[in-house]
C-alpha cells in the first residue's frame, strides 16, 4: 500500500446534506420543511416536553422526596474480596485500586462484613461497618480509619 492509494473505510464518510440548493437535490424550494407552520418559520418548533397543549408528562407526575447534592458515595469492599491479599499486608485504598477490587475511589472506601476473612491484615479505609470491624480484629487484624 502506498501513501496515495490510502483510502478511508467505506461507509466512514458521508456527504453533507446541503438544504435548499435546487430540485436536484431533493431538498429545494421549502428545503424539507413542508408549506408553512410552526416548524418551517424561523425558529419554529416547541420546546423540549411540550405536548401540544395537553399537561406534559414532567407535570402529571408526583414529586417525591429530595436529592441531597452533598451525598458522598462510597467504593463498597466486602470481606471475602480482601482473601487475595498475603498474611500482614497493609491494605490502603490505593493498593485496592492498583489490584482493581475497586475500579474507582469516589469519596472513599467502606468496608462491609460481606462473607469471610481467614488472613491478618491491616485495613486502612474511610469507613468501616462494625461487623467487619469485628470480623477484622477477630482474625487478629488491625483497622485504621484514614
Amino acid at each position: 500500500m502506498k501513501l496515495h492509494e490510502l483510502q478511508p473505510a467505506p461507509g466512514s464518510r458521508k456527504e453533507r446534506n446541503r438544504v435548499g440548493r435546487g430540485i436536484g437535490s431533493g431538498n429545494g424550494k421549502t428545503s424539507g420543511k413542508g408549506h408553512k407552520g410552526q416548524n418551517a418559520r424561523s425558529g419554529g418548533g416547541v420546546r423540549l416536553g411540550f405536548e401540544g397543549g395537553q399537561t406534559p408528562l414532567f407535570r402529571r407526575l408526583p414529586k417525591r422526596g429530595f436529592t441531597n447534592i452533598h451525598r458522598k458515595e462510597y467504593a463498597i469492599v466486602n470481606l471475602d474480596a480482601l482473601n487475595r491479599f498475603e498474611d500482614g499486608t497493609e491494605v490502603t485504598p490505593e493498593l485496592l485500586l492498583e489490584t482493581g477490587v475497586v475500579s474507582k475511589l469516589k469519596a472513599g472506601v467502606k468496608i462491609l462484613g460481606n462473607g469471610q476473612l481467614e488472613k491478618k491484615l491491616t485495613v486502612k479505609a474511610h469507613k468501616f461497618s462494625s461487623a467487619a470491624k469485628e470480623a477484622i480484629e477477630a482474625v487478629g487484624g488491625k483497622t485504621e480509619v484514614i
